[in-house]
């Protein structure tokens, strides 16, 4: 065999090698791995002295379509933990019929303390677009999708399940006898954050909080800094999915689809504005776009955070 044809089938040996693992990849994230769903759990000593432990189930990004009845029974399921409080940084529809999975997979919470604050799909359906796109940095929304009734959802989440809507809002609630006061924001993805309304409603709660929370689906640096100022001492985020799609064992993931540090876009971390440091849990999401059915290196997740006293 001749030196050139050595190095022809050397080459298209490493292609089909090269070629088999993308496609095993892709067989992994597309059928297996975007099922198989997980609970993320940590623990943080942020309550008062004395103060009974308060179980968090963080929920975000459920992109929910009406056939997918798999992720419904286990968001559903859920509810064996008996989280004491319930906090969704939404996303939770992705088709205009998801209200109806929605329904089906919050049903069990009903009674629970929650609080909810918007994604862009809870608004608009997701659309087409190049899955390649979302590796070259932030989305941008030129084509708007299909209309969804996000007063439909917050009906359910406000009227039926009692959870607290935060979207350019503040709340207070009581969580296993303490006052837990919170302040949100809608989707900051899409400028409809408004930061300048927060501290007149968080005025408006008076004093007395045991316990002070910001909430906002996507964690933008801008409202993480702002959040801080207005004195939340615990931030709740989506929208990042983790990255989605991610480098095995790699601490950082490839994008944010936001400003957020990569070694922040998933999990329990912490977030520092001007010398004051406060837990961010960034949630990576339970579902996907139905455009782009794939998680590699980052499994679906809910987050269950126990807090203790400090």
């Amino acid at each position: 065999m001749s030196d050139r044809a050595a190095v022809t089938r050397t080459a298209l040996t490493v292609l089909g090698a090269v070629g088999a693992v993308g496609l095993g990849a892709a067989v992994w994230g597309i059928g297996v791995e975007r099922h198989l769903y997980t609970v993320r759990r940590h623990e943080l000593r942020i309550l008062p002295d004395g103060a009974a432990p308060v179980r968090v189930l963080h929920l975000s990004d459920a992109h929910m379509a009406p056939w997918q009845h798999r992720k419904q029974r286990w968001i559903a399921s859920l509810a064996a933990l008996r989280p004491d409080v319930i906090v969704n940084t939404g996303d939770n529809l992705g088709h205009r019929a998801g209200l109806a999975g929605i329904r089906r997979a919050f049903a069990p919470f009903r009674g629970i303390p929650g609080l909810f604050v918007h994604g862009s799909n809870d608004h608009v359906s997701p659309t087409p677009r190049n899955p390649f796109l979302y590796l070259m940095g932030p989305s941008r929304h030129v084509a708007e999708g299909e209309p969804l009734d996000a007063t439909a959802l917050d009906r359910f989440l406000s009227d039926e399940l009692g959870w607290a809507d935060l979207n350019n809002a503040a709340a207070s609630i009581e969580v296993g006898g303490l006052r837990l006061d919170a302040f949100g924001v809608s989707d900051a993805h899409r400028a409809w954050d408004r930061l300048d309304v927060l501290p007149d409603a968080i005025a408006a709660l008076g004093d007395g909080a045991d316990l002070t929370w910001g909430v906002t689906h996507a964690p933008y640096r801008r409202v993480l800094d702002e959040f801080v100022d207005l004195g939340a001492e615990a931030l709740f985020a989506g929208h990042t999915h983790g990255g989605q799609v991610r480098i095995p064992f790699s601490p950082s993931a490839l994008v944010a689809n936001c400003d957020i540090p990569l070694d922040q876009a998933r999990g329990l971390s912490s977030w520092t504005h001007d010398g004051r440091t406060v837990p961010l849990n960034v949630s990576a999401g339970i579902g996907h776009s139905i455009y782009a059915p794939v998680r590699f290196a980052c499994r679906p997740e809910a987050s269950l955070i126990t807090l203790l006293p400090r």
